[in-house]
């Protein structure tokens, strides 16, 4: 289903700075793969996407107030437009 591909948006510093270059970074579903991601942000954005890179995120160990744990991994994508297309972040 097109609605459970995208999770949202990553918003750092880096994909900030990719995203003058029209170039938007992804949380997705880890059983996604490049088309599907594609039909989603068309679906979502109305916009066509030129080109799609997917790479998985590592779970990380954490260690917090005493306790060890693990932060989810997971999969991200960098979506490429063409110039002059741009998608609005609230």
């Amino acid at each position: 289903m097109i609605t459970n591909i995208l999770k949202n948006p990553r918003i750092t510093e880096k994909a900030s700075n990719n995203a003058e270059q029209n170039v938007y970074t992804f949380d997705v579903s880890p059983s996604a793969n490049k088309t599907e991601i594609s039909k989603a942000v068309f679906a979502f954005y109305k916009i066509k996407p030129v080109k799609v890179n997917v790479l998985p995120v590592p779970h990380k160990k954490t260690f917090s107030r005493g306790k060890k744990g693990v932060r989810g991994g997971g999969k991200k994508a960098f979506v490429y437009f063409k110039k002059g297309d741009k998608i609005e972040f609230i």
